[in-house]
């Protein structure tokens, strides 16, 4: 069985339990963000033997060279491989590999390979992220038994964390730009090698938890938006969906669906946690996309440590390519992925008493730099893996920051995967940021639907 390794260490250094702590961290645990952590609570230095290297900063600044909306086709631009992981040599790494990644090479032998860059940690964020990042870790406190927070507001809530529920809340505010406007694209690939377009078309998303002249006062509670139209396949053309999530538990989402058959918006009161995702045309639930999304309330959280491990990283150049060449039969083009070893916290999910979910346990695995989630390993409630998720995030310098929107599921049992919100052939770009009314059902109705 593979070990955690660092993070028990490093939380003990600085005096920190990882026990199911409700306050802050103290001045003298926070003043490490100065010093032996970055910013945003990721360990400064590099490992041991120089395959991870210190944070210098990250990447702050545009490169040449094309782009698609805002984001960098290619920041490294000649940069080849140092190696490849197929299912000959994974033994040589499985420790630095997830059972996830480790079943699929199982799986897929002869289609599904790893092939390892070197290391860029190009996490960063604002300064006024950092300062409010800084202020978070002392004023920063849980309710409700972890389904809540409050004293947070524009950066990282918990940038040393004390347990999982703290762990789970700063994947779900991470940064992010105020408002972005971006193309997407749905695609299944069947257990035959076919695949299907799901769906396609545009979405905006916001995020008032980093609106930059807001503070916690004022703060609504509501720290994602999203409003999104499809344009295809031409069935599904013109149907819309909007949703808000909130850290109000009563109210954990609100969302709006306007079905082109319907000719009317209703109120959507099952879009979220394990219902079918109807834009990916079922292939994938909810609270899949992104890794997680939406209320951390039917799980209990249990913070296991931290590893060393490869995962999917800085994906420019994949997500610049185009549709046909990534999208292929039973996996994504593993020549066209880009994997790196990072540091990363494990995180155990597990179905809360007197709560259900179709995937009873989940580890997910979460970036320290950017504290966005990398990898997702599902089971059923045999205890069997069922279900493994790779996120595809990549570096946007315009925001700063490393961020996520496309990942792919695959349902082992199953032999398809889910790939949502897809990039290939679209454009991601930061936006002056709307109204909040924009987000509602009203406003959908408004537009003409």
């Amino acid at each position: 069985m593979k070990k955690p390794i660092l993070a028990l260490s490093v939380l003990f250094a600085l005096g920190i339990s990882i026990g199911p702590a409700q306050a802050a961290v103290s001045a003298d645990q926070a003043n490490a963000l100065k010093s032996t952590l970055t910013p945003m609570g990721a360990e400064r230095a590099g490992n041991a033997d120089g395959t991870i290297p210190a944070w210098t900063g990250g990447m702050t600044k545009v490169p040449a060279g094309p782009k698609f909306g805002d984001i960098p086709a290619d920041p490294f631009p000649g940069e080849k491989p140092l190696y490849r992981i197929d299912a000959k040599n994974a033994a040589k790494y499985a420790a630095k590999l997830s059972p996830g990644v480790q079943a699929m090479l199982k799986k897929y032998p002869d289609k599904f390979h790893l092939e390892v860059y070197p290391t860029h940690r190009t996490a960063a964020a604002p300064d006024w992220v950092y300062k409010n990042t800084f202020k978070n870790a002392t004023n920063c406190k849980l309710g409700d038994k972890g389904l809540t927070l409050s004293g947070c507001y524009g950066g990282i809530p918990f940038p040393v964390p004390q347990n999982g529920s703290e762990l789970i809340w700063n994947t779900l505010l991470r940064v992010e730009a105020e408002s972005i406007e971006m193309g997407f694209v749905n695609m299944v690939g069947n257990d035959d090698g076919s695949r299907t377009l799901a769906s396609a078309g545009k979405e905006n998303w916001q995020y008032p938890y980093y609106y930059h002249d807001g503070d916690a006062k004022d703060w609504s509670g509501r720290y994602v938006l999203l409003r999104f139209l499809t344009s295809d396949p031409p069935y599904k053309a013109g149907e819309s969906l909007v949703t808000q999530d909130s850290i109000d538990p009563k109210y954990p989402r609100m969302a709006w669906q306007y079905l082109v058959g319907q000719r009317r918006v209703r109120r959507a009161p099952t879009v979220g946690y394990d219902t079918p995702d109807f834009v990916a045309s079922g292939a994938n639930y909810f609270d899949e996309v992104q890794g997680f999304i939406g209320s951390p309330d039917r799980f209990t959280w249990k913070l296991i440590g931290k590893e060393e491990m490869y995962i999917p990283y800085n994906l420019n150049k994949f997500h610049s390519e185009k549709a046909k060449d990534v999208f292929t039969p039973y996996v994504l083009n593993s020549d066209k992925m880009r994997w790196e070893l990072h540091r990363v916290w494990v995180l155990e999910a597990n179905v809360a008493p007197g709560k259900r979910h179709a995937v009873p346990k989940r580890r997910f695995y979460i970036d320290e730099d950017s504290w966005t989630v990398s990898l997702v390993d599902g089971y059923d409630a045999k205890g069997k893996l069922w279900r493994v998720t790779q996120v595809l995030p990549f570096v946007d310098p315009k925001i700063p920051a490393v961020v996520i929107k496309p990942i792919v599921v695959y349902n082992l049992q199953g032999s398809i995967y889910s790939v949502v919100q897809g990039l290939n052939g679209k454009t991601y770009k930061a936006v002056p940021r709307k109204t909040d009314y924009f987000f509602t059902g009203n406003a959908m109705m408004d537009s003409g639907f």
